[in-house]
């Protein structure tokens, strides 16, 4: 069932265009990433499966924590929907100083996604030949609000095939190393 609450506000977000929507605030990324994935490790265990996620040193950035935890939460909630049982999603994170960005990766070892169908898989209501079954969750738009959401924070998401499974990559700009 879709969360009508969630389905609304992005359907808002959309309509908008994206960076005029957002409220950005001083964020840690780590710290926020350590609350989605605690409150998604419930969903892993009722599954069977484990989420394996070491936090890094803390990274500063200026975002809106209340769209950007959506994003991530949508990714990783996806992940675990695709994880088969006694699997574990990988969740890292690390920074490329130089660059000044962060790169999340989140990887399950589900079916994967077949590799003509890897760039639609963020288009609103794309669903791949598997997941289409209604009784598999999902209206096919979690993967379209995460990279509507991260690209409005001036990131970039994709994916790729894991074998097994699929790896979303996303990289958000992070604020400079204190030295």
């Amino acid at each position: 069932m879709i969360n009508l609450v969630t389905a609304h506000g992005a359907i808002q977000f959309a309509r908008r265009s994206g960076a005029r929507s957002l409220q950005p605030v001083a964020v840690d990324l780590v710290t926020l990433i350590d609350a989605i994935v605690a409150d998604a490790r419930f969903e892993a265990e009722s599954s069977g499966c484990h989420i394996d996620w070491t936090p890094p040193p803390a990274m500063p950035m200026q975002a809106d924590p209340h769209w950007l935890s959506a994003a991530i939460e949508n990714v990783i909630r996806n992940a675990l929907r695709h994880a088969p049982p006694g699997s574990s999603v990988d969740v890292t994170l690390h920074q490329d100083p130089a660059a000044r960005q962060a790169c999340l990766i989140v990887r399950d070892r589900g079916p994967g996604v077949e590799a003509d169908q890897l760039g639609r898989i963020f288009e609103p209501f794309y669903r791949v030949a598997e997941a289409r079954e209604r009784s598999s969750g999902g209206a096919g738009l979690g993967l379209a609000i995460a990279a509507r959401v991260i690209r409005a924070h001036g990131g970039s998401i994709g994916a790729t095939r894991a074998e097994p499974g699929l790896a979303v990559t996303m990289t958000l700009p992070v604020a400079a190393p204190v030295r």
